[in-house]
């Protein structure tokens, strides 16, 4: 579908994602932006499912002639950011903003259902909308499942802006396109002592330290140059003097992996030269885990069925390299099959950052993407049960065998 010659709504979704952009709220706070979806859809004559969800909402769109049911999914939170957009309709709450973009993803998103309301009475099946909280926090995705919204759904779809894309381009690739993202904290416990008699203590900074640079050797000599990985420690705290040896040392950081076996076995491996370093220099430490999401791993027939719902709404299909970047979108693919893509926006900054914006001519795009890709995959369910129907049933015809013949004594006998 597209909404190129559709103007008035292609104006009221800009100025959706206006109000969005204006009156950002953190995850779990999304209050005001689920009353403000509710009400939008509301005047679209879309439905809202009963689902048990304390910020974010269901909605459904057809059903009325049974069928399969496919979702699509945004998400509607923002980040503890200090906005420097400059934008008339900048954040007008200090230190929150949109510069993720789900402002963007969500005005996509009640585009594509007021599209797809337009023409309910042809769907053959069901497309349920997915307004997600909290993925900031990698916790939202799971609250949606929790709520049962993703039973019976046969086949998920979700996007996501690219700023390094162009306008008009959208990346579609099978496989993993975004990162498992998993936080670690390590604790190194010494013994304190006077810096000028080193040897009566044990420098928990000289362990950190050693660790450190151990931990580099991870990916280098245990990962193939086939996969990817990254470990990356960004803190390291000790000490409150200049002439005491502390008592204990901190550093956390991340670990980013694109497959679960890789995944595992940088985890393992890392608290065994946790473990070890920490042995060798007679100190203790402790590793704590702050486990993200999964890596994003699209299902390859609906990588495909994107692909041609992307070029039926007029978009150029590219493959994108996958983004180290962590998205709870991954949980869903864990319940059901679909597909995560990459909407070219042609942003001046990357995601996160305080000067993050996007070309608002990408917005009619995706809501077109999204309508037509949940109507691709409703039509290919749909024609995928009517063939199982059909060889389902030849093969009971075939089993059955004819009709058997009776012999003419025979009938004689029961006439």
């Amino acid at each position: 579908m597209s909404l190129k010659e559709e103007e008035p709504l292609a104006r009221r979704l800009i100025d959706i994602r206006r109000h969005l952009h204006a009156n950002p709220e953190l995850s779990g706070e999304e209050y005001e932006t689920t009353a403000a979806i509710r009400e939008w859809l509301g005047q679209e004559g879309v439905r809202i499912a009963d689902y048990p969800l304390k910020t974010g909402l269901v909605a459904e769109i057809g059903g009325s002639r049974g069928g399969p049911v496919v979702a699509l999914r945004a998400e509607i939170d923002a980040l503890p950011i200090r906005e420097e957009t400059g934008l008339s309709f900048a954040s007008r709450r200090p230190g929150v903003m949109h510069a993720c973009g789900h402002d963007f993803h969500t005005a996509a998103l009640i585009g594509a259902a007021a599209l797809l309301k337009r023409r309910e009475a042809e769907l053959p099946g069901t497309v349920r909308l997915l307004f997600q909280p909290a993925e900031e926090k990698a916790k939202g995705s799971a609250q949606v499942i929790e709520s049962g919204a993703l039973a019976g759904v046969a086949a998920v779809f979700g996007l996501h802006n690219k700023p390094d894309l162009p306008v008009g381009t959208i990346g579609i690739r099978s496989g993993p396109i975004m990162a498992a993202a998993d936080g670690f904290a390590v604790e190194v416990d010494g013994k304190g002592t006077h810096a000028a008699v080193p040897e009566a203590g044990l420098d928990p900074l000289i362990t950190a330290a050693h660790m450190l640079t151990a931990l580099q050797s991870i990916v280098s000599r245990n990962v193939s140059s086939l996969d990817s990985a990254v470990v990356s420690v960004t803190r390291l705290s000790a000490g409150t003097s200049w002439n005491v040896i502390p008592e204990k040392a901190i550093f956390d950081g991340t670990i980013r992996t694109f497959d679960e076996g890789v995944r595992a076995e940088v985890q393992r491996r890392f608290e065994l030269v946790v473990d070890g370093v920490a042995a060798a220099f007679g100190t203790t430490a402790r590793t704590r885990w702050i486990g993200g999401p999964p890596p994003v791993v699209n299902d390859a027939r609906w990588a495909r069925s994107a692909a041609k719902a992307a070029e039926r709404a007029g978009l150029s299909v590219v493959e994108p390299k996958p983004s180290p970047a962590g998205e709870d979108f991954a949980l869903y693919l864990k319940e059901a099959p679909g597909a995560f893509v990459f909407l070219g926006t042609n942003g001046p900054r990357e995601w996160h950052h305080p000067a993050f914006d996007v070309d608002e001519s990408a917005l009619p795009l995706a809501a077109g993407y999204l309508a037509s890709v949940a109507v691709e995959a409703l039509t290919e369910l749909s024609e995928q049960s009517k063939q199982s129907e059909l060889s389902a049933k030849m093969t009971a015809e075939r089993t059955a065998g004819p009709a058997p013949d009776i012999a003419p004594a025979e009938a004689g006998a029961r006439a």
